[in-house]
């Protein structure tokens, strides 16, 4: 009797710590603005490596460009607000297109209590979330990289948008509205690739770290996963993010498809879908981490009770 209830020991054991571990999250759900705000607060943040990988992406020239020098430079010439170029146009893409693709992946996320979806609809979620995102906030990206972009160019080639209202308008008067969807396809698989990086990635290794007895719903969690996430997503995206930078870059009528500004890219080797990787992976890097610390203190401190 007494080997019986020593075999029955580890699989009471072995519920209770599942038990604790169901019980870890802190029973908050996020509101479904919560996903824009938190963007909001780190484009803010990482504005000006933002317009740097602009730069390295659209540069053409011979030899290479180093993106810190580019940056003192810059910044010698022009001042320090030069940096933060087109911020209008980054938050409000922020508040559109990333405030879609949070809303939409927390509202079809099963209810709290009910058990966790596979990984494999995690990604299915996040892609349709992504791709939503993406299409909605397409026209303000376009003008967020022109934004940027006009540092760089001839002063004949400038366009002097004054902020993204001005931008958004001034596009649709001299180009046509359908402008503004130049390389929307880009940006909605670029969207694609980013968001499942970021959340369904994000939303997969919090749920194993509180599966462990060493983790709990707190701030080292919350960074090692969106530290996961920031890598993932950062290599998934690359490709594409070249890609749509170039065609929302050029000149009407330079690319006329997807596939031509793939065999432009590729001209210059394989790695030119890579160039820019070291500050892109900072500014994602650092963007997603920023977001998600953001995201997860809104959630806690005012996200809705579930008990």
């Amino acid at each position: 009797m007494a080997v019986t209830a020593s075999l029955k020991l580890p699989e009471a054991l072995s519920s209770v710590v599942r038990l604790t571990a169901e019980e870890k999250e802190i029973k908050k759900i996020p509101r479904w603005y919560f996903g824009g705000m938190a963007c909001s607060t780190a484009a803010c943040c990482t504005h000006p490596i933002d317009m740097m990988k602009v730069h390295l992406q659209t540069h053409t020239a011979d030899g290479k460009l180093r993106i810190f020098q580019s940056m003192i430079n810059l910044v010698k010439a022009r001042g320090v607000r030069t940096l933060y170029v087109g911020l209008t146009a980054s938050v409000t893409r922020e508040s559109i297109y990333s405030g879609a693709r949070f809303g939409i992946y927390e509202v079809l996320k099963p209810d709290p209590g009910t058990p966790a979806r596979p990984f494999y609809m995690k990604v299915v979620t996040a892609a349709f979330a992504g791709a939503f995102g993406g299409f909605i906030g397409a026209p303000f990206d376009l003008i967020n990289v022109r934004m940027l972009s006009d540092i760089k160019v001839p002063v004949e080639r400038k366009r002097n948008y004054r902020h993204v209202v001005d931008g958004f308008l001034r596009i649709c008067r001299e180009e046509g509205p359908l402008q503004l969807y130049n390389g929307a396809s880009m940006v909605v698989l670029r969207a694609i690739c980013i968001t499942v990086g970021q959340l369904s990635f994000y939303d997969q290794v919090k749920q194993t770290l509180l599966g462990l007895p060493y983790f709990e719903d707190t701030l080292p969690t919350h960074l090692l996963s969106s530290a996961v996430a920031a890598c993932t997503a950062t290599t998934l995206a690359m490709p594409v993010d070249v890609m749509k930078t170039r065609m929302q870059n050029a000149p009407p009528g330079k690319y006329k498809s997807m596939a031509s500004c793939f065999m432009d890219t590729a001209k210059t080797g394989p790695l030119s879908f890579y160039k820019g990787y070291f500050p892109a992976f900072t500014r994602v890097g650092f963007h997603t981490v920023i977001t998600f610390l953001t995201f997860e203190q809104l959630r806690i401190h005012f996200g809705k009770d579930t008990e």
